[in-house]
């Protein structure tokens, strides 16, 4: 039996997440402070006060990692689990990161807040969007992409469970490629509330800015085995981790085949730290066979307590 880690990504945000553990637990409100000096701006006002920077992706990205990783600190020493694998969803896997020792902290709250506001600017505003298609094969899709990119550029940017592909791309692709989703069977195509076409060719320039700030990072041994979106494998060293990272940013997020990966590898558990339960449902659809919970409360420790050991 083995267990993983799971991270919350974007859009997981919402408002006073994290807030009981910060009222609970001094370290949880050290770690908030790091962050805030990281920053220059105060973390907890953002996440618990109703901020309206909590949905700007540069704050939003380092507001979910701070959140992610005081769980994650606390459920580590109030239970004494080490996991046996870690990943997460596109800014998660930063928190994976962290969690298995390969990044600091303090190192990564700067390091997404910079990665937040190249994604945010590499493409003026209104002229990218992302959806949600549920309910359609990836590989019609695909085609489906492959026809309208022809005229307007669109592709899969998440492949998050066998029913839910989100694309992204310019937002004239975008809308066509939706309505030819409903056309050929998909049961929904929902237009997602974001910045710009994450995840795509688009903001390869993004990525190969944010590569700079990579550079400046020494990161270390890994403690466990982190999976990366890219790849939907093992980081396979840490000189792997500055190009994949920067290709994260304009590759598709294989959530599924991830998943799939560390559940071939022996991951029998999965727990989701972080705001939201988005993770959890994702893995329930990817593979009813595995446990899988989720912690962003206090009072689910000791549920959590319950499945690790059983």
């Amino acid at each position: 039996m083995k267990t993983a880690f799971l991270f919350s990504g974007q859009g997981a945000q919402y408002n006073e997440m994290g807030k009981d553990f910060y009222d609970e637990f001094s370290e949880v409100r050290e770690i908030f402070d790091s962050a805030s000096r990281q920053l220059d701006t105060d973390l907890a006002e953002i996440c618990f006060n109703s901020d309206v920077r909590l949905n700007e992706t540069p704050f939003t990205q380092p507001a979910i990692l701070t959140v992610s990783y005081a769980i994650e600190h606390i459920l580590k020493k109030s239970m004494d689990i080490t996991p046996d694998a870690v990943a997460g969803l596109s800014l998660g896997e930063y928190t994976a990161l962290v969690s298995s020792g390969a990044l600091s902290f303090e190192e990564a709250v700067p390091l997404v807040h910079k990665r937040g506001s190249l994604m945010e600017k590499a493409v003026p505003a209104g002229e990218g969007a992302m959806a949600a298609i549920l309910g359609l094969k990836a590989e019609t899709l695909i085609q489906i992409c492959d026809e309208v990119s022809k005229e307007s550029y669109v592709a899969i940017a998440n492949f998050n469970t066998p029913a839910q592909l989100v694309i992204s791309g310019k937002a004239a692709g975008v809308k066509k490629a939706m309505e030819k989703a409903v056309e050929q069977g998909a049961k929904r195509a929902i237009p997602l509330n974001v910045s710009g076409p994450f995840h795509t060719e688009l903001l390869e320039p993004a990525g190969q800015a944010f590569s700079k700030s990579l550079e400046k990072v020494d990161f270390r041994a890994f403690t466990v085995p982190v999976y990366s979106n890219v790849t939907a494998d093992v980081y396979p060293d840490t000189e792997a981790i500055q190009p994949l990272l920067t290709r994260q940013i304009s590759s598709p997020v294989k959530f599924e085949q991830m998943v799939s990966q560390m559940i071939s590898d022996g991951v029998t558990t999965f727990i989701e730290i972080g705001p939201g339960k988005t993770l959890r449902s994702f893995v329930k659809s990817i593979d009813k066979s595995v446990a899988v919970k989720n912690i962003e409360k206090v009072k689910q420790i000791d549920t959590i307590r319950k499945v690790i050991q059983s």
